[in-house]
């Protein structure tokens, strides 16, 4: 059962509210799952939604399809079709004539202000996900695509930070701060609770005995995640911990894949580490793990892994970047980013205080974090834009309590 907020649905003969969101695929990633969970609250509270790709296809377009929601491939066929799909991304939305366009990340969020001229009486609305970013990580193509990005923002109705750490970077590189505001992530905590069944089978599958202390890290392998430190982090605690286990959950692009298992391998992991990859079971997951770690170096805002650990029940241990010390608060631990002796030494502490009851954890991201709080949050945000024309969403969540 989805945690939602409790709505008074519109009918289409009130005029329900009509958005397209813009986003390059439907793979499995953070922003992707947030684009999701909201286009599925709004769905059900009577709102028109369209999902626009770039790309066709990815892992949660089902998800989409089965609750009704209408998704639109438009077919780009590589990086430089660009002409060709912006017109037809022009096309679709003079046919759909949304009251808002809504993109997710960078890219969306520039093509939809160079097109702002053509869209009519249609409001844009930018998605930000992302917080002190290092781009030379990254190649030429992202740092002109930042520029753009920053000197386009004031073409913008709306801009929506997933995190105050997101907005504070956002505002010093000169976005317009009057037109910010900052939404927390949110997460289904029905979806994501405990279960000891999945618990069970899950650890199974991996080789794990049942006093195996198993921590893990779950994101894409990308250089912000910082996988490195995680696993710097991992072979010391190895050392003193005989019965510490660890996963790395996600995947990304083959070479930067090889180059740190091989680097786990120098670091003596071995069959201590299990390389999980992208997996769509993430509630089970979760469930299997006694720690969860964010080691992210720059570029977090909000991690969607840390509350949805804390909302399985699960101690995450964190690195201070984005929100992330924010978000745990007392009820985690915090180690500077780049450091893998004081990761390893917060991954130490965590270990030292299991097992720990995890109900706290649920209820913190019941009363903060929640989808619903998500879907109240964005309407209340959406609605100066629309003249108040939305539908109500009551402060109350079904269930959401009862753990």
């Amino acid at each position: 059962m989805r945690d939602q907020a409790r709505v008074t649905p519109f009918s289409a003969s009130a005029g329900a509210p009509k958005i397209v969101f813009l986003t390059r695929r439907l793979d499995v990633g953070g922003a992707q799952r947030q684009l999701v969970e909201l286009a599925l609250g709004l769905h059900a509270a009577g709102w028109r939604v369209v999902v626009a790709t770039f790309y066709g296809g990815g892992a949660l377009a089902a998800q989409l399809a089965a609750a009704g929601v209408t998704t639109v491939s438009l077919g780009k066929s590589g990086r430089w079709d660009v002409f060709a799909f912006a017109a037809r991304l022009l096309g679709l939305l003079r046919r759909e004539r949304p009251d808002i366009v809504h993109g997710y990340l960078d890219t969306s969020n520039v093509l939809l202000a160079l097109l702002r001229p053509f869209l009519g009486g249609s409001r844009v609305v930018w998605g930000i996900r992302a917080s002190n970013m290092d781009l030379t990580h990254y190649d030429r193509l992202a740092a002109v695509e930042s520029r753009f990005a920053r000197a386009l923002s004031r073409y913008a109705d709306l801009l929506i930070c997933n995190s105050e750490a997101g907005r504070s970077y956002h505002v010093a590189r000169g976005y317009p701060a009057e037109r910010m505001v900052v939404i927390p992530n949110g997460v289904d905590v029905q979806r994501f609770a405990p279960d000891e069944d999945a618990r069970r089978a899950l650890r199974a599958e991996w080789g794990l005995a049942p006093d195996d202390v198993l921590l893990g890290l779950v994101a894409r392998l990308d250089p912000m995640k910082d996988h490195r430190s995680f696993l710097a982090a991992a072979a010391r605690v190895a050392t003193t911990h005989p019965r510490a286990r660890f996963v790395c959950v996600g995947d990304g692009p083959a070479g930067y894949r090889d180059a740190l298992q091989r680097e786990a391998s120098t670091l003596g992991l071995g069959g201590r580490l299990t390389w999980a990859g992208a997996r769509g079971d993430m509630p089970a997951v979760y469930n299997a793990l006694d720690i969860a770690v964010s080691s992210s170096s720059y570029g977090e805002g909000f991690s969607n892994s840390i509350v949805e650990a804390m909302a399985t029940g699960v101690p995450c241990v964190v690195t201070d970047v984005g929100d992330s010390a924010t978000i745990v608060g007392a009820l985690g631990w915090v180690a500077p980013p780049g450091n893998s002796a004081a990761l390893a030494d917060a991954m130490t502490r965590a270990i030292g205080a299991l097992p720990r009851d995890g109900k706290a954890n649920r209820e913190h991201v019941s009363r903060a974090y929640s989808s619903a709080a998500l879907l109240e949050r964005t309407i209340g945000a959406l609605a100066p834009l629309l003249g108040g024309r939305v539908p109500l969403v009551r402060a109350s969540m079904g269930g959401n309590n009862e753990f």
